[in-house]
């Protein structure tokens, strides 16, 4: 997986100099590893995607509908599910895998491309897009903490973390710019913080 895969070769070694046009051309090993990545990455988005419609969903969480008090006067969180489904939608086509693809070049001298380059390419995006629609499921959990029964106890790294989400994510009552927090529940995950958070409280995992 770490050989060279493209033409040519530059080596630099001081006092061995040399282009050389030698290399493994197959990029089938690291293309269908990102194909899997992508596929996977579908999976956890559209897990995501149901349970966050069963909490905004009010006939199926028994909260108000869109974790939001007056639900026929403001929006509450209903138009980022949209998102999550505009998401999820656009994951589904870019997990097509890449490197079913096979098309000849060169004169047919060199008749299989494994096309991993773009399945490398999409791998980053999808990863990116899985984070937002996490972020999206997670701002839902802490919106509906305000009608949970507050009786009812968090388990102890869910009450750090939803804490935590406290700091910088008002309670929300009416209709307000949601863009700023999701990119801030997006960034939470991607830098470990969600994971840092959990683990003061559980311990790290081995």
């Amino acid at each position: 997986m770490n050989s060279c895969c493209d033409n040519p070769i530059i080596w630099p070694e001081k006092g061995n100099e040399d282009v050389i046009s030698a290399c493994n051309a197959d990029s089938a090993y690291v293309g269908m590893e990102m194909d899997s990545a992508c596929i996977a990455a579908v999976g956890l988005a559209k897990m995501s995607e149901r349970r966050n419609n069963r909490i905004v969903d009010g006939s199926l969480s028994g909260y108000p509908y869109f974790c939001i008090k007056n639900p026929g006067l403001n929006s509450g969180l209903m138009i980022p599910q949209y998102v999550q489904a505009g998401l999820l939608n656009e994951m589904r086509m870019l997990a097509t895998p890449s490197t079913i693809d096979n098309t000849p070049t060169c004169g047919n001298q060199e008749d299989y491309v494994a096309m991993g380059y773009n399945a490398c390419k999409k791998a980053g995006p999808m990863a990116e897009k899985l984070e937002y629609m996490l972020a999206i499921e997670l701002l839902s959990v802490y919106g509906v903490q305000q009608f949970v029964d507050p009786d009812v106890s968090r388990a102890p790294a869910t009450a750090a973390v939803l804490a935590e989400i406290g700091k910088t994510v008002p309670v929300m009552e009416k209709d307000m710019l949601l863009h700023p927090y999701i990119e801030y529940l997006k960034d939470f995950i991607h830098s470990g913080g969600l994971i840092r958070v959990a683990e003061q409280v559980t311990g790290a995992l081995s």
